[in-house]
């Protein structure tokens, strides 16, 4: 079975992230996947196809620029959506995965609405789905605008979170009227790597892509002295997209215990091996953080009106399974108490389904039977 993969990215790499973890699980199951990123591209998450690149100019998403940080037109725009419809055609797959949309990228219709519309006339007719991450940034406004694209486009509609966690009605009120085309398949998140001794009782402190992660980073390293852990070694990972400049910045922070990184390709076995983990509640830290049942502190990025980390984060603090910092509420004194705390409790319960990847295999097969 053939899947040809949509994703665009356009501040962090979670979205990427994600899509390149489900298009590996659902390989390993057998399937041929082409990944199209419309997103700069991203070392060790190659896509195999890549769009002429886009992104967000700030937080607020309502400016695209191109790689060379132009402000893209209407002629650049045809020029990509042509391009998106050929790899399309070229792929000739049974399934078609958009990500995200019609739930958010509301910014990529350009592109995205011939696609689906496409998809519509090929014969045998491709599956449609939408892939979406376990909770959306709500519009309540758009609503009715979302449910209405996704009917008259998408066969089915995977979430890819565990409902004992949150339904995806808490952040869409509509999900009801989606049926038996809405279907959760559990969290998706890449297996174990191969363990090693590195990172063994240590704080490993990161911000995802690096993108917005300044602040948590430099407050977790003014923190350490005044924690239980204070005579462990802090591994504060920056991030991919963190500037030259927000690096040279936490250099001068960095004193004695701290060993300070952009990123490492073994981030999954340095959570396995560390005494806990300082975050922020993007899904795919998060969904690592859970896999590797470890202690966590997780301060929720909540800038640009962005609300859907704090839920997250909210929500595993009510199962027990993270302490929470509101970013907010983010100071030295705030950190250390909650790194305190997390260390003096037990690892958190294994409760949440985490086998997403698998079950996407499973349910598109069902559905292409």
């Amino acid at each position: 079975m053939r899947v040809f993969f949509y994703v665009q990215h356009l501040l962090g790499i979670g979205h990427l992230k994600r899509a390149d973890t489900l298009a590996r699980a659902l390989r390993a199951e057998g399937f041929e996947v082409v990944l199209a990123s419309g997103g700069p591209s991203v070392a060790g998450m190659p896509a195999d196809v890549q769009l002429p690149s886009l992104r967000a100019l700030d937080l607020t998403f309502k400016k695209l620029v191109d790689e060379a940080g132009a402000t893209i037109d209407d002629a650049w725009k045809r020029r990509r959506a042509a391009t998106l419809i050929d790899a399309w055609r070229a792929a000739c797959a049974d399934v078609l995965i958009v990500e995200l949309f019609p739930f958010g990228r509301r910014q990529m219709r350009f592109e995205l609405v011939p696609l689906l519309e496409d998809a519509q006339r090929v014969k045998p007719r491709p599956l449609v789905v939408c892939s979406v991450r376990d909770l959306i940034q709500p519009k309540p406004d758009r609503e009715p605008e979302i449910l209405e694209l996704a009917e008259r486009y998408f066969d089915r509609v995977l979430v890819h979170g565990d409902p004992r966690v949150a339904r995806l009605e808490r952040t869409f009120s509509l999900a009801a009227r989606l049926g038996d085309k809405l279907q959760y398949t559990g969290y998706v998140v890449g297996e174990p790597q191969r363990a090693h001794g590195e990172g063994r009782a240590e704080v490993l402190v990161s911000a995802g892509g690096g993108m917005v992660g300044r602040k948590l980073l430099e407050t977790a390293m003014k923190a350490r002295g005044q924690t239980l852990l204070r005579s462990a070694t802090w591994r504060v990972l920056a991030g991919v997209n963190c500037s030259a400049a927000d690096f040279r910045a936490l250099e001068r922070e960095a004193g004695v215990g701290v060993v300070l990184e952009r990123s490492r390709d073994d981030f999954a076995s340095l959570l396995a091996n560390c005494a806990l983990s300082i975050s922020q509640a993007g899904y795919n830290t998060v969904a690592e953080i859970l896999k590797a049942r470890v202690r966590s502190v997780l301060v929720p990025f909540a800038g640009g009106g962005e609300s859907e980390q704090t839920l997250r984060a909210r929500l595993l603090a009510d199962r027990g399974a993270v302490e929470v910092v509101e970013e907010a509420a983010l100071s030295v004194d705030s950190l250390a108490f909650a790194v305190d705390r997390a260390v003096r409790r037990e690892p958190p319960p294994n409760a949440v389904d985490l086998d997403g990847g698998r079950r996407t295999a499973e349910l598109l097969r069902q559905w292409r039977s």
